[in-house]
């Protein structure tokens, strides 16, 4: 095989590739380094054996991910407050035509099914991720993991019984979501505390990621009375003036906050029967620096 068709199929095959190690991993910088890694591996190797290069970058990607799944995994213990996947800005557009495999697609990079992932095995979040995101045969998986078709089975079974457990049960329109965040952001910099209380669920949570790099609370906040005087206790202290530019993040929309044009905070809501259930703020530097809102 030539170097520069060897080259074209790992780019043909790169969105999947990148697909499974962001579900993997929850953070882009990882993910780009196990592709690369994967490339590396890929332009190395002796091609000719390789009947079906699809299947042999799945597997090379996904055992490359399991093992850097486990070095940041001991990270995350001592990450300072709670831990959010870093936003990802997806458009699935032409390249997934059809809707329902859009909403599948979008379902396995959301906020909130990627903070259950957090919480399987390494192993257990890689056969979730080949299987309910993208499909792949049991078999398949497998031979990725080096496992019986039994055992991928089982822990298929077991994975997704956890998430199903797990996962809040949330509405996905779009439309809605947007028109609720911006009467949302519209109150909380309004002062409109009266307002805002309309809008959030009486249990709402609010879950802020900072790293300890940024300022966001170190904990949970719950309730719609605390989760809303925070949010106007932000607003009325923010001195600089900011620009918000929504995007598609993590398959739903998002607010992109800037300050002096340098990335500031993301929002992201999470909404059921017309209220919001959880706000998502991530402020740690290190999982904005991609964002530029254009």
């Amino acid at each position: 095989m030539k170097a520069d068709t060897a080259t074209d199929v790992f780019e043909d095959h790169r969105p999947v590739l990148t697909g499974v190690a962001y579900r993997m991993l929850g953070r882009i910088a990882d993910a780009e380094d196990v592709v690369q890694e994967a490339w590396l591996r890929w332009s190395s190797a002796s091609r000719e054996q390789v009947r079906e290069p699809r299947a042999f970058l799945v597997r090379i990607t996904t055992r490359l991910a399991i093992d850097r799944l486990r070095q940041v995994q001991s990270r995350h213990e001592a990450y300072v407050g709670p831990w959010l996947p870093e936003p990802l800005v997806t458009d699935f557009g032409p390249a997934v035509p059809d809707t329902a495999e859009q909403a599948v697609l979008a379902d396995s990079v959301s906020v909130a099914v990627l903070v259950v992932l957090e919480s399987l095995s390494p192993l257990e979040r890689a056969v979730f991720v080949l299987r309910e995101a993208f499909g792949f045969p049991y078999a398949e998986i497998a031979a990725t993991l080096d496992r019986t078709e039994a055992a991928v089975r089982q822990l298929a079974g077991r994975a997704r019984h956890h998430v199903e457990e797990r996962k809040p049960r949330y509405d996905v329109d779009p439309a809605q979501r947007r028109d609720l965040t911006e009467r949302f952001l519209a109150a909380a910099a309004g002062g409109d505390i009266e307002e805002l209380l309309t809008l959030l669920a009486p249990d709402v949570r609010l879950v802020g990621d900072s790293g300890g790099k940024s300022k966001a609370p170190l904990r949970v906040i719950e309730s719609a009375d605390k989760v809303g005087r925070f949010l106007i206790a932000v607003a009325h202290n923010q001195a600089q003036e900011l620009d918000m530019r929504f995007l598609e993040l993590n398959g739903a929309p998002g607010l992109l906050v800037l300050s002096g044009g340098k990335p500031d905070s993301v929002f992201q809501v999470d909404v059921r029967d017309g209220l919001i259930q959880c706000v998502y703020i991530v402020r740690n530097p290190d999982k904005l620096s991609g964002l530029t809102g254009e």
